[in-house]
This record gives C-alpha cells, sequence and structure tokens, in this order.
C-alpha cells in the first residue's frame, strides 16, 4: 500500500495536487475543488498535530470494528461518511487552501508524528498513519479526476 511517508508516493500526490485548478471539477460529492484542499488539510493536521484530541468514547466501542475499512487497503467509497470536523461547507480560497495542504505535505514525517494515538481509532503505527492519509488523498484526487 502506498504511504505518504515514501518520498516517491509524496511526490505522486504532489504533483497530482499541481495538476489541479480552480476550474477543477469533481466526478462525485458536494466540494468543490477550494473545499476539497481545505477537507484534505485537516486529517493531515490531526496527524501532526501532539498530543492529539483526546479519544471519543465511541472509539473504543467501534473504532476496533471499523478501523481496517477506513485504514486499510480498500479504497474508499464515493460519497463515503464524512465526520463533522471534517466537512467543510463554507467558501474557501483555491490558492491559500492548496498552498496550506502542500505545507503540511512538506511537514509531514515519521518524526512530526510523536502521539500516535487517533481520536477514534486508538494507537496507530506510524505505517498506518502514513497509509491512510495516502488513501485519504487519493481518494479526493481521483475525485476530481487527477
Amino acid at each position: 500500500m502506498k504511504n505518504l511517508f515514501n518520498n516517491t508516493d509524496k511526490q505522486e500526490v504532489i504533483n497530482r495536487l499541481n495538476a489541479l485548478t480552480p476550474a477543477s471539477k469533481p466526478n462525485w460529492g458536494k466540494m468543490d475543488v477550494a473545499q476539497m484542499l481545505k477537507h484534505c488539510t485537516l486529517p493531515l493536521k490531526l496527524a501532526l498535530t501532539n498530543p492529539k484530541p483526546k479519544r471519543k468514547f465511541l472509539g473504543y466501542i467501534l473504532g476496533p470494528i471499523i478501523k481496517n475499512p477506513v485504514i486499510g487497503p480498500k479504497p474508499f467509497a464515493k460519497n463515503s461518511f464524512t465526520p463533522p470536523e471534517f466537512r467543510v461547507e463554507t467558501a474557501e480560497d483555491y490558492s491559500t487552501q492548496k498552498e496550506k495542504l502542500l505545507g503540511l505535505l512538506n511537514n509531514f514525517n515519521k518524526s512530526n508524528i510523536t502521539d500516535a494515538v487517533h481520536p477514534f481509532f486508538g494507537k496507530l503505527t506510524h505505517d498506518e498513519w502514513g497509509e491512510s492519509q495516502f488513501k485519504h488523498l487519493d481518494h479526493h484526487l481521483v475525485q476530481f479526476g487527477v
């Protein structure tokens, strides 16, 4: 599985992001390209936050059950569930959001994740963090045809 900690895989994501334009249209979903860029920054910010937010009670119960479908290798389905804290419904500036996302990608490395406990899924390995972040970005880049 591709991993955002792998420089080749990270560069692939950056190249695909650079293929987007403010006029890029989604193949599915409600977000425009600027909203999608902001949406993609939110899980990266979470991964890079140390310490992480306190683990949610529901995560202790459901986290182990749904961790593999979310974190594992199977691609996300179109129009998958989005947690409320990751929804972007406001108008966003394309250039600003692209710059923020590229900055987070440049800071995404193993040494910057010192607290590996996801607030819903619990402890994740560095590979799980890197693979899940690649998987999420890939999902949205496919959504926008790049």
